[in-house]
């Protein structure tokens, strides 16, 4: 919108006082002609802003003017509450929106060290060559949390086939490593909803409980429940080639319960106690690293191991190990 364009003219010159045309068509991303015009808008309207020409010149505001306008917008006090990611981020715009009224309101002499972190730090909450998830509702989760209303989600727990339905009172928002989840109340006992799942979201006119407990005493205790160790972990000795052992580590880290333990190396291979959440995992994990890893212990896994390696040999084996066929053969 051309208001919102006009007040961020004004407030990119009111913290950064002299900019040229050029400088301000790439803050705006609009054409040097557009800041011309909103120029001649802004003095027509009463602001006292400024061209001059010429080496040196630009566009400015009479010296010890400021606007009293520091107000956010719904969307700018979401983004900036709930933060930003990198450029592709659909609430980036408004997070920068707000950076540039919140600079505007800072006294100059504090802008300097300010600016130079907005332009020096960028957080990036996704992972290395982790696609990015969709998460369709979560501007309707983010209404409901900071309006404080009941809401209805449709949502896929997960193994489940189909999504079911279910009130929610919201306690909050949490980021964790790329991946939103809510936390709500569902029949009065806390529970994690991953944003991703939830496929429809009506938010209601019912409000929550005021005496909703605070969102990290919440997240605290599901995210110990979620962490801790069950009783059905699966402790694996093994060895594993020298030229696969940071890559293991890596690939194991997020099924692991604690640290990996190391035993004695030879013959280029190193001996290692890895405990797993569960068995299933271990196997899913182990397999792929072929003949790079020799488990040990327990005898199960390796039976489960053997087991699982037959069948995949029995549906790709007479296709792996046949000749190559030659055209025309």
């Amino acid at each position: 919108m051309r208001a919102d364009r006009l007040l961020s003219t004004v407030l990119l010159l009111q913290t950064h006082g002299r900019l040229s045309a050029p400088v301000l068509a790439q803050r705006l991303e609009v054409s040097v002609r557009t800041v011309l015009r909103d120029v001649e808008a802004l003095s027509a309207a009463g602001v006292p802003v400024y061209t001059e020409r010429g080496r040196g010149g630009g566009i400015a505001l009479l010296p010890g003017w400021r606007t009293d306008v520091s107000g956010f917008t719904t969307a700018e006090a979401r983004a900036l509450f709930s933060g930003a990611g990198g450029p592709d981020d659909p609430q980036r715009p408004a997070w920068e929106s707000a950076l540039r009224k919140l600079m505007a309101a800072t006294p100059e002499g504090r802008r300097e060290p300010l600016q130079r972190a907005a332009e020096r730090i960028l957080v990036e909450p996704a992972g290395w060559r982790s696609r990015p998830r969709p998460v369709p509702w979560l501007a309707a989760l983010q209404e409901a949390v900071f309006a404080a209303r009941r809401a209805v989600l449709t949502y896929r727990s997960s193994g489940a086939e189909r999504p079911s339905r279910c009130t929610v009172d919201p306690v909050g928002l949490v980021a964790k490593g790329g991946t939103w989840y809510l936390v709500g109340l569902h029949r009065g006992r806390a529970r994690l909803f991953r944003v991703e799942r939830v496929s429809a979201v009506d938010v209601l006119e019912a409000a929550t409980p005021v005496d909703l407990p605070p969102l990290a005493q919440v997240w605290s205790a599901l995210r110990e429940q979620v962490e801790r160790p069950r009783a059905s972990t699966q402790p694996v000795r093994l060895l594993v080639h020298e030229r696969a052992l940071e890559v293991l580590l890596r690939v194991a880290d997020g099924q692991l319960v604690d640290d990996p333990v190391l035993g004695p190396s030879a013959g280029g291979r190193q001996e290692l106690l890895l405990r797993f959440r569960a068995s299933p995992a271990a196997r899913a994990v182990l397999l792929g690293f072929g003949a790079d890893v020799e488990v040990l212990e327990p005898a199960e896994l390796v039976a489960d191991l053997v087991r699982t390696a037959r069948d995949v040999l029995g549906t790709y084996g007479a296709a792996g190990l046949s000749p190559a066929r030659t055209p025309g053969g």
